[in-house]
């Protein structure tokens, strides 16, 4: 009977500024005039007083359904708003790019103004290490947050027709733990963990959305007749495509510039992939969500559009053709150096599209992002010419190596508000730190699988203390069977492990980075107390695997 005869304002208006004088407790509406609690009936029809009467009053049950209906809506705002804040996560992963390809880090020849930018407005770290020497290895590292000495793919092993091994169901994936957390989940570029349709399809490891290359070495195209949108083929305009690995014809000469024109398409596949990454984030801008963007480039085959390939022309490099004379290698280039500092730069541009677009959406605030690589620069020199960019000074070692320069890449993480502006930092972190990182990030460090071995690094990217990590391990079956491991300044490495010639396969090279960045002097006979230590760790660290055996250390 208090309640007013015209509703003129929100139910949760009226709650909150106490116009009616009731308070709602799970579904009952108390009076404070009258002292009487009103249950409403499950049929609707009647209430109950508190009190000697039972009685019927439309009055009061409209006013309990009010109430209720405004709580409710009040409780679900609420979780929108959580839901809401979670922050936005973009990971973009460069494909053998090396550590010091970028103007961030020391290059002086090839542009990346996007990616330097990101860098002023994020931290910037100087001991990040892939998740192996090379693509599918390393990835699987990042997406099930687990090391190589655990991780169920080791080394790149392919499926034909198209594809490569794919990881088990079982695993649990970053982009599985994140949907669950209400995350909108898209992957675009190269995938290499399981060939179409397999368990380890992306669309079966947790992305609602996957379009680009299935198969690394359908990857090695940047001119294909299809890729992949989720499980079906999507044409592309390469009638015919563009292999991958080819020769000059036997008549062409490979002094005429035209002769290399067969190499080029119509339809840039990575044009197409950019083009579906921004989509993604126009769909899912009123949600959270995960953009996975692993990139091919600048893995080889040097294939560039012509545009981009003008500015690096115009500096008039000294670049000799790389004919494929001998067989070996990918496709053949006119100006190799021009057209390899020319996709560095068309990915930056790429990078810049998908953070200008993050801007124009208003979620630069909100959105944590992060850009690496998979592994260090190709060792394949007569195509991409590592001495003359400096790619990995002053590292040693390239692509399928885990000396520094095929393992030690750049990376780069913005959150503005959040992650200090222009900040440096040399905490040791790896791939299999994301999985724990991300969760933490977002406020469900609990959901961490068991069983991952990476840790969060949170603290360091908020700029809290953080403890140095234990270690960090490595190991590789391929290029002849590699372990590594790093504790503080030291750093224990296996090499040849599964070179017949071997004598001795289980040595251990021992480096103090702090003092030899190069791993130029091996100082284990110096130290065979510190050689003992990470020995020890070396061992405890390796499970066999059935697919990626390394017998001496089986």
């Amino acid at each position: 009977e208090h309640s007013p005869k015209s509703l003129k304002v929100s139910p949760t208006l009226a709650l909150r500024n106490e116009i009616w004088p009731v308070k709602l407790r799970l579904g009952r509406l108390f009076c404070f005039r009258c002292n009487v609690a009103i249950f409403l009936s499950a049929n609707r029809r009647c209430v109950r007083l508190r009190g000697p009467m039972q009685l019927s009053c439309a009055g009061l049950i409209r006013l309990a359904r009010l109430a209720l209906v405004a709580v409710v809506s009040l409780s679900l705002a609420k979780a929108a708003q959580a839901e809401a804040a979670k922050p936005n996560i973009i990971f973009i992963l460069a494909d053998d790019l090396g550590y010091s390809e970028l103007g961030s880090y020391g290059q002086k020849k090839i542009k990346t103004p996007h990616l330097d930018r990101l860098a002023t407005q994020g931290m910037r770290f100087t001991r990040n290490y892939c998740g192996n020497a090379v693509c599918a290895p390393s990835r699987c590292v990042f997406i099930t947050g687990k090391h190589p000495g655990h991780a169920f793919v080791r080394n790149n092993g392919e499926v034909k027709p198209e594809g490569q091994r794919p990881i088990p169901k079982a695993e649990q994936t970053i982009a599985e733990l994140l949907r669950s957390h209400g995350y909108g989940t898209g992957a675009f570029g190269k995938w290499g963990l399981g060939f179409p349709g397999s368990e380890g399809d992306p669309i079966n490891q947790g992305f609602d959305r996957f379009f680009g290359y299935n198969c690394q070495r359908h990857a090695h195209s940047y001119y294909p007749n299809y890729l992949w949108s989720n499980l079906k083929r999507v044409p592309l305009n390469n009638n015919p495509p563009v292999p991958g690995h080819a020769s000059l014809p036997r008549d062409a000469d490979p002094a005429d510039p035209r002769s290399y024109d067969i190499f080029k398409g119509q339809d840039y596949a990575p044009d197409r992939i950019n083009e579906q990454a921004l989509a993604f984030l126009r769909k899912n801008r009123d949600k959270p969500f995960f953009l996975y963007y692993p990139t091919v480039i600048p893995h080889v085959a040097l294939h560039v559009p012509d545009e981009e390939l003008a500015p690096y022309l115009a500096q008039k490099w000294d670049d000799p053709p790389f004919t494929r004379a001998n067989g070996y290698g990918y496709t053949p280039h006119f100006t190799p150096r021009a057209a390899y500092a020319a996709m560095i730069t068309r990915m930056d541009r790429y990078i810049g599209r998908v953070l200008d677009l993050v801007n124009e959406l208003g979620l630069a605030e909100n959105t944590i992002v992060v850009f690496t690589s998979d592994n260090g620069t190709t060792h394949l020199k007569a195509e991409v010419d590592y001495d003359f960019f400096e790619s990995v000074k002053p590292l040693r070692g390239l692509k399928g190596s885990l000396y520094e320069g095929g393992v030690r890449v750049p990376l780069i993480v913005r959150w503005p508000s959040k992650i200090k502006a222009g900040s440096t930092s040399g905490f040791v972190t790896g791939f299999e730190d994301w999985m724990p990182t991300l969760l933490d990030l977002i406020g469900e460090k609990t959901s961490a699988p068991a069983g991952i071995d990476g840790i969060s690094i949170a603290n360091t990217l908020l700029g809290k203390k953080q403890r140095p990590r234990k270690f960090l391990y490595r190991e590789f079956s391929g290029y002849g069977g590699q372990q590594a491991v790093w504790a503080g300044r030291w750093k224990a490495v296996r090499q040849n492990i599964l070179r017949k010639n071997n004598k001795t396969p289980l040595r251990i090279e021992l480096y103090d980075l702090e003092a030899d960045i190069s791993e130029s002097n091996n100082v284990a006979a110096n130290n065979p107390k510190v050689v003992a230590r990470l020995k020890k760790i070396m061992t405890r660290e390796h499970t066999p695997s059935e697919f990626y055996p390394i017998k001496p250390l089986d």
